[in-house]
């Protein structure tokens, strides 16, 4: 089902190929002056230029041959050669009515699905997450959400950061605050059999705080870290002791993960860490070896991915250290080894901020070098940061680094406040209110960042975003809610939709911004880019709240009522479709 942009492309295209020009030159775009025209093709000025003859002699050419289509109510010609197009009702009620008939509401399915794996979310064992981690968490749903609803196969892989010394330091210094763990450690390595429920003491509110001072230590005592890199070399050697402790960490980690992930609407289908590709790394190494991409350098074994025509030299990625440790790359070069053997993805999408471009870079090479993808099937989708008010990173007002929970939190009382400014949901049982509350907050955190494009940092401003107007995800709540509560309106006078007829500007508006839909979602796959899903949610709430404004529904007389029925139940369903993309759900009342 052909949207009108391009179904009007198509044809107009043809007419340029009739008269000998490039048909691509034809493409139609929304008109600038929608007051004068719905849509345009700017394509005679170019198409002057390569034959050397007037642009308005080739659009007038062009409108000649339109005359005839019954699309279209009128073809003009304007300025130096733009071409107008301007449908007729009859073909804008079609449309509407072959939205509103569709199960997807306008939006199409890609002709070749493929297999996709996402890498998102980037957590770490023993800490919990930080504002640092939102936007990947945002932006990654998105594109899950939104390639699977262009029918690809997707899965979501949180990469979980669980292994190497980070680990070692961990477990030294629960060891240290707990003899009676260090006691259970030393003896499960011995060789003993014993019961590990000791160690469901060790809570994440310990590791948070054990990390950082065992890291500083790290870095101030040789001893102590060269005892942190004895137990990682001991739990990769999977001692008993460190494993099972190791394994209480990871556990009481993804718990907390999963409550904060899933209150921003973000689920995953694989947990698979680093350590998940621990025993592949050896056999890997070996592979790398025998193929000739690993060359000697200083003690330690790198593979030199620099190209011929590079504007920069690109560092070689660090395969081996020269005290024999697999390093971070060698990790994630091993995950792209391991997700080949069992997804064989068509694409793997890392979204990772920005900064980490050329580390992937570097990875992606050396992966393409091996033959463990091939060229293009590895992507980094990388985005800016997300700043305070100051224009820096967001922190606390004491300069820390802001736990993820505590955002979410933050940002649910603010909701309540507009909530109750609002005079919104006030006569609602408390349980429902907090959803509501609930809902609102994490539209608020979402659309504040989806409506960028993601490569931009921006400036998170938490009563801006949590407002009911304005470019925000509260105002789209609150405008599906409106529909929401005039289509029960509805069912209670026992008023039915029917056919729709257009016939008032507002109501043309309004189905030309729902036949937009496929653009818009075609245009976020394709750039791997949510904003243009978010801008166009936003410009359907403000195209119905106009129809609503001025196209009475409910007393208007019959006919003209279920054709306006009918098109607010249609943008109730687009609207919760590209939320839905974005991850954002719908509250029934406010």
């Amino acid at each position: 089902m052909s949207d009108l942009k391009r179904g009007l492309s198509e044809a107009v295209e043809a007419v340029f190929a009739e008269l000998g020009l490039p048909a691509e030159l034809g493409r139609v775009t929304a008109s600038d002056r929608p007051d004068l025209a719905d849509f345009q093709s700017n394509g005679a000025l170019a198409a002057a230029k390569r034959v050397g003859k007037n642009p308005r002699e080739i659009a007038t050419l062009v409108a000649e041959r339109l005359a005839g289509d019954a699309r279209l109510e009128a073809v003009e010609i304007a300025g130096p050669g733009f071409i107008n197009l301007k449908l007729t009702d009859r073909s804008l009620s079609d449309r509407a009515q072959a939205i509103a008939d569709d199960p997807r509401q306008g939006a199409e399915i890609v002709a070749q699905p493929r297999r996709v794996l996402i890498d998102f979310g980037g957590p770490n064992v023993a800490k919990p997450m930080h504002v640092g981690h939102l936007r990947a968490s945002i932006i990654g749903e998105a594109i899950k959400r939104l390639y699977r609803f262009r029918g690809d196969s997707v899965l979501g892989d949180a990469h979980f950061g669980d292994w190497g010394y980070q680990m070692g330091l961990l477990i030294g210094a629960v060891m240290d605050e707990r003899p009676e763990i260090a006691r259970l450690v030393d003896s499960l390595n011995a060789g003993a059999s014993e019961d590990t429920a000791a160690f469901g003491a060790v809570a994440l509110t310990d590791l948070d705080r054990l990390y950082p001072q065992a890291a500083a230590k790290g870095k101030a005592d040789t001893d102590y870290r060269d005892r942190a890199r004895k137990i990682t070399a001991g739990l990769q050697d999977r001692l008993p002791g460190y494993y099972a402790l190791w394994q209480r960490f990871r556990d009481v980690t993804q718990v907390a993960l999963e409550r904060d992930f899933h209150a921003l609407g973000v689920d995953f289908d694989l947990w698979k860490g680093e350590s998940d590709v621990e025993d592949l790394i050896d056999p890997m190494v070996a592979d790398l070896d025998a193929k000739g991409l690993l060359v000697d350098d200083q003690g330690a074994r790198i593979i030199r991915v620099v190209r011929e025509g590079d504007k920069r030299e690109l560092p070689p990625l660090l395969v081996v250290s020269s005290e024999g440790s697999a390093m971070y790359g060698t990790t994630d070069l091993a995950t792209i080894l391991d997700r080949k053997q069992t997804f064989d993805p068509n694409l793997v999408i890392y979204c990772v901020d920005q900064r980490q471009a050329d580390h992937f870079e570097i990875v992606f090479r050396a992966a393409y070098l091996a033959g463990y993808a091939q060229e293009g099937q590895l992507e980094h989708v990388g985005f800016g940061t997300m700043n305070g008010t100051d224009g820096k990173p967001f922190k606390t007002r004491e300069g820390g680094v802001l736990k993820l929970n505590d955002m979410i939190e933050m940002t649910r009382v603010k909701a309540r406040e507009r909530l109750h400014e609002a005079g919104l949901g006030e006569n609602l049982a408390e349980t429902e209110f907090e959803d509501i509350a609930s809902k609102v907050a994490v539209a608020a955190l979402k659309f504040a960042d989806l409506q960028n494009f993601r490569g931009t940092s921006y400036v998170f401003d938490l009563d801006r975003f949590t407002s009911f107007e304005g470019k925000t995800g509260p105002y789209l709540l609150y405008q599906a809610v409106r529909v929401k509560s005039l289509l029960r309106r509805a069912a209670d006078e026992a008023v039915s939709s029917g056919p729709i007829t257009v016939t008032e500007p507002a109501e043309r508006e309004l189905v030309l911004t729902l036949d937009a839909f496929e653009t818009a979602l075609s245009e976020a796959y394709d750039k791997k880019a949510p904003n243009a899903v978010a801008e166009h949610a936003y410009r359907l709430s403000q195209a119905f709240s106009k129809f609503y404004a001025a196209c009475p529904i409910l007393q208007a007389e019959p006919k003209v009522r279920s054709s306006r029925l009918a098109l607010a139940q249609t943008t109730l369903a687009q609207l919760e479709r590209a939320l839905g993309v974005l991850g954002i759900t719908l509250p029934e009342r406010m």
